[in-house]
């Protein structure tokens, strides 16, 4: 396979993009550091596009290799043909190859190998020829009798050969794949209930039947936990006069002989108790990695979005970790997320004890000047808004609370990087600390969690490990380095997300911060143990040092190019501490005007790196995350029951799954809007137009107290009444 060829056809990309962009990921560059500084190279490719060519180029490797394993396998039996190679080489999918190999990978006994070792071969090929002057096949069997081998009558020689016929006819990789083909289009998904007596969450689905080429993934995905939990049994049911057309078509010769109908009966047989099954859980299987392969993607984008959410800066916030009968927890932490006061409140006990908490908040607000009040959503969640909105009510200062996710808040608490981090608290506080610093900076906060453990996916405890993992890391780095780390504030957590620094180097890093003190150039990483050149070059950019004497330091300009940036400074006549004030602006009008493509090529630089070097010398260390609009802060809050029809609210997306969205509105519980009820045009995805952290307004359908569910709608009232 020409496998570059696949690539530009598969990308719709220019065979250059794709040859320069294979050669950078093997020669070990990641993801992140071949979309911003290798431009040229692969003429401006986002980050998605690299990390999705780079996923396929990986299978289309694993397809050659296995492809030539099996041609050699079967080599090795001296079975290859010309037909049989050619058809390897037409192998698309790792299923197509494997269909090839079918008739020639080692079996365990089976009935057709019995009948083989009974000699029974020669037989069933004479029956399968279906010539039409050959005898009667329970004629051709009396041959074949021979007690020495076990077959002590013609009818046990038939049965046999009729065993060879069906395994054969099985193992035709033309007919599984005419058939899985059949499944796909017209297949259908059947449910039915292992109790129809048993209560469970899965109800809807106890005589339940969608076909196989319209069922939502995250049907497939509720279904398969269902039989996993035995409140459900699975099929998927193909019609069976079609699927005895396809055998027969393949099979049968036209003209007729007295051995057609032996052989149709072997087909059938094939069908039934080969052929069936082994579709069938090949049906499930690929509907269970599409629809683990959406979840995934849904998942990771979810991810993104809550990770770069915009962050609350300079802000000194009190972080709340509700509880009843433990209390809440109390931590308030500085604009640099360092924890300054801790405590516990009771807020849901006697009156006397909720009295006592509010004191202490409102000496804590004024002591320690504070803004914000983050609320972490779990146990108690409810009632600590509350008591935090009559706190806010009975104080003069310019102080509003949001409540946040607390997921993995209690992962990390309990795990040794939070030990390592603040061994002075237990770990009810540092919940409280990471309820703060989430509202502060939710990226370098939440890099410490383990993602699956973040909950803003569907079933994603539920999705193969490996490729979640990888998607997930994938999300991570991309969203860590589109943003930038700081290198003398960062977590080793953080660093570790930071293209070419793996948890090592990152510990190295942080060792060597704390035994020389700051950095106060790039160029120190050189010094750091195991951060050697190849480290060095794929990190550099994405680090930032605002401490330092070098402004380009502080910028996404690669040490590479602050030679080139010099130069630039220099040609339009401006310093380097001009970077980053009103003066620098004109350099882009200026650059403009000269011709991008002189200005670079006197640079000895590429256009696209040009271009990114004047955007840093004019925003300097710019935050992705300051372009979108800021989190909702509330004063007041809501409940349930104050919930009516028609009712306007603003609300955060807190998760978008595959059938909606799920928006937080301040009562405690997330309101659905349903696909449907997004907007007027079709959309295949609420992610096309929601995305999490996103701040929406919506008007409230209907409200069911009860079961705590609130239906939501995007649509504005005009629409409504239509």
């Amino acid at each position: 396979m020409d496998i570059i060829k696949e690539l530009t056809q598969q990308f719709n990309l220019q065979t250059w993009q794709v040859e320069n962009t294979v050669k950078l990921i093997d020669e070990g560059n990641t993801i992140p550091f071949i979309a911003r500084y290798r431009k040229e190279a692969h003429g401006t490719l986002d980050d998605q596009i690299i990390r999705e060519l780079s996923e396929r180029l990986e299978y289309l490797r694993n397809l050659d290799k296995r492809r030539e394993e099996v041609r050699a396998l079967i080599d090795g039996q001296e079975k290859l043909t010309d037909e049989i190679s050619a058809a390897l080489d037409k192998a698309s999918t790792i299923t197509e190859i494997e269909d090839i190999y079918r008739p020639f990978r080692p079996k365990r006994k089976t009935r057709a190998s019995v009948a083989r070792e009974k000699g029974l071969e020669p037989l069933a090929d004479a029956i399968f020829e279906q010539n039409a002057d050959s005898p009667a096949p329970l004629e051709m069997a009396a041959d074949y009798v021979n007690e020495e081998k076990g077959v002590a009558t013609a009818e046990e020689a038939l049965k046999g050969a009729m065993d060879i016929i069906a395994e054969n006819i099985s193992d035709d990789a033309d007919i599984r794949r005419r058939l899985r083909n059949l499944f796909t289009v017209i297949g259908v998904v059947n449910t039915t209930a292992a109790d129809k007596d048993a209560e469970s969450v899965y109800t809807n689905y106890y005589e339940y039947s969608e076909p196989v080429s319209k069922i939502a993934g995250h049907r497939i995905l509720a279904i398969d936990r269902g039989e996993r939990e035995k409140f459900l049994k699975v099929s998927v049911t193909l019609d069976a006069v079609k699927a005895s057309n396809v055998i027969t078509s393949a099979t049968l010769k036209p003209e007729g002989s007295p051995c057609t109908e032996t052989v149709r009966e072997a087909g059938a047989d094939a069908y039934d108790r080969l052929i069936y099954p082994s579709i069938e859980r090949e049906i499930r299987n690929m509907l269970t990695e599409n629809a683990a392969a959406s979840a995934i993607k849904v998942f990771a984008l979810n991810t993104k979005e809550l990770l770069l959410q915009p962050p609350v800066k300079g802000k000194v916030v009190i972080g709340l970790d509700p509880g009843y009968r433990t209390g809440c927890k109390v931590a308030v932490v500085d604009a640099t997320g360092k924890v300054l006061d801790t405590g516990v409140i009771y807020v849901t006990h006697s009156d006397a004890q909720r009295n006592q908490a509010k004191e202490l908040i409102k000496k804590l607000i004024a002591k320690h000047s504070v803004n914000c009040i983050s609320i972490g959503n779990g146990t108690a969640s409810k009632e600590t808004e509350i008591f935090a909105a009559e706190v806010l009510r009975e104080i003069k200062a310019d102080v509003s609370y949001m409540v946040v996710s607390e997921a993995g808040a209690s992962v990390y608490s309990a795990s040794k990087l939070a030990a390592q981090e603040f061994p002075q608290f237990d770990v009810s506080l540092r919940s409280a600390v990471s309820i703060a610093r989430r509202l502060q900076d939710p990226l370098a906060e939440l890099v410490k969690i383990d993602p699956k453990a973040i909950g803003v996916g569907q079933y994603q405890h539920d999705m193969p490990p490996k490729e979640l993992d990888a998607a997930l890391d994938g999300v991570i780095e991309d969203a860590v380095n589109s943003v930038g780390v700081d290198l003398n504030t960062a977590s080793v957590p953080l660093l570790t997300r930071v293209s070419g620094i793996n948890s090592t180097v990152a510990k190295n890093i942080v060792d060597f911060r704390e035994e020389n003190g700051e950095f106060k150039e790039r160029s120190q990483l050189k010094k750091v143990p195991k951060l050697g050149a190849k480290a060095f070059e794929q990190c550099a950019g994405f680090l930032r040092i605002p401490e330092s004497k070098n402004a380009l330091d502080n910028t996404g300009v690669h040490p590479e190019s602050y030679k080139a940036a010099k130069e630039l400074l220099d040609l339009f006549g401006y310093k380097a501490t001009d970077i980053g004030t009103e003066r620098i602006a004109e350099i882009k009008t200026k650059v403009e005007e000269t011709g991008a493509d002189k200005v670079a090529e006197k640079l000895g630089i590429g256009v696209p790196t040009l271009n990114d070097i004047v955007k840093e010398l004019i925003q300097p260390a710019r935050d992705p995350r300051d372009e979108l609009p800021p989190p909702m802060l509330r004063t007041d809050v809501m409940d349930m029951k104050d919930l009516v029809p028609g009712m306007e609210l603003k609300g955060t997306v807190r998760n978008v799954t595959d059938f909606g969205a799920f928006i937080d509105i301040g009562v405690h519980q997330d309101g659905l809007v349903h696909i449907s009820q997004i907007t007027d045009k079709f959309i295949k995805h609420p992610s096309e137009v929601l995305k999490v952290g996103e701040v929406v307004t919506v008007w409230v359908i209907a409200v069911d107290a009860a079961k705590k569910r609130i239906s939501l709608t995007m649509k504005e009232k005009k629409t409504q009444e239509k």
